[in-house]
């Protein structure tokens, strides 16, 4: 499965501190679908993910029936990213 979509990249001030990108509701739905057979655990969906020339391996977190796409410090510095900032994420779904 792949899918693109736009979103803000926004910081949570957990207590170990990380910058996401919140998929949109129908992505979530199609993600959903499909996260029975591919979650290795607690919800979370093997990804391969692009922003811009920038691909990384992650995954999906689960989070109040959304998914939430982490990103990395290497990813927003490699394509000069800042918190606040709409990008477009293309997601390949693995497993």
């Amino acid at each position: 499965m792949e899918l693109e979509f736009s979103g803000e990249i926004w910081f949570w001030r957990g207590p170990a501190p990380w910058h996401f990108v919140t998929v949109p509701v129908p992505e979530c739905r199609e993600l959903a679908a499909t996260a029975s057979a591919v979650s290795y655990g607690w919800g979370m969906i093997p990804v391969t993910a692009r922003i811009g020339t920038t691909s990384w391996a992650t995954s999906l977190f689960p989070k109040d029936g959304r998914y939430l796409v982490p990103v990395r410090t290497s990813v927003r510095k490699a394509e000069g990213l800042e918190v606040g900032e709409t990008v477009t994420v293309r997601l390949t779904v693995d497993g």
